[in-house]
């Protein structure tokens, strides 16, 4: 069996797509989105298979397509259902399994279930998506803290944007997390941009 590996990020834009393609192409591992809340037209899938360019990967269909880009619980209020943990099963794969989820890691999928505490049920390890912004140590160190707290297994950041050296030294010695990646601001993605992260990441 393959790995199995949550991405979760430190909040909405920290880069969790991004992230998801450059695993997927490091491992040549399938994706998938459980959630996708918002812009069904180019949705993160979409963007995922665009921007990976090895033949093994296979995106997996999401198991909620909601209309609104807000939050699921409130997403799916708006399109008269309600998220159920027993639809959301992980696809059956003997590859490697990406898994991206829809915002942060307090975020609600129903007013009584989060994605943490749904990740506590299927009990994967997680690598925490970090970008550089005034306010992303607190929020970084947030989410580690609640990670650990959950006795979640953390395999390590990934940093994405303008490099900050003070930003990235705090959190690791606050965390003595490993960096997998430091992915910085391109002018422009593509699979060749994703090909070169993808050889760097160390997981």
């Amino acid at each position: 069996m393959g790995r199995k590996i949550i991405v979760a990020g430190i909040d909405t834009d920290a880069g969790k797509t991004v992230a998801s393609a450059i695993l997927c192409e490091a491992l040549q591992a399938d994706y998938w989105k459980p959630v996708q809340a918002g812009d069904l037209k180019n949705t993160d899938s979409h963007k995922v298979e665009q921007l990976i360019s090895n033949e093994k990967t296979v995106i997996h269909p999401e198991a909620y397509r909601l209309s609104q880009p807000m939050s699921p619980h409130a997403a799916a209020a708006i399109d008269g259902i309600e998220i159920d943990e027993k639809s959301l099963t992980v696809p059956a794969t003997e590859n490697h399994l990406i898994i991206e989820l829809a915002g942060g890691l307090m975020v609600p999928l129903r007013k009584d279930l989060l994605n943490i505490d749904w990740i506590k049920q299927i009990n994967f390890p997680v690598v925490l998506v970090a970008h550089y912004y005034l306010g992303s140590i607190n929020h970084t160190l947030l989410s580690w803290e609640l990670l650990q707290n959950r006795g979640v297994n953390v395999l390590g950041v990934i940093f994405n944007g303008d490099k900050n050296p003070s930003t990235f030294d705090v959190i690791n010695e606050r965390t003595q997390s490993k960096c997998l990646l430091e992915i910085e601001r391109e002018k422009e993605l593509n699979a060749a941009t994703i090909r070169t992260y993808a050889n760097r990441v160390e997981l």
